[in-house]
């Protein structure tokens, strides 16, 4: 039996909706918020709690560096 990939960028996307585009901005905003609530979180744990979590300073400063949106 023969099998074939099809190539998905020649597909055509379907539209967005103004309600599907709403959801998925949302969506997107909720993500940011969310890692920038975990961020100031992690920022906040003391050397004990950042063992105990096996995450190293180099670490942490290498997360609290990146921009909300990555």
């Amino acid at each position: 039996m023969e099998r074939t990939l099809l190539d998905r960028r020649a597909a055509p996307r379907p539209a967005l909706t103004l309600g599907s585009w709403l959801l998925r901005l949302a969506g997107l905003l909720h993500l940011w918020a969310q890692r920038a609530r975990t961020r100031r979180q992690l920022a906040q744990l003391d050397e004990r709690l950042l063992a105990d979590a096996g995450i190293s300073a180099c670490e942490r400063a290498a997360e609290l560096n990146k921009p909300f949106w990555r």
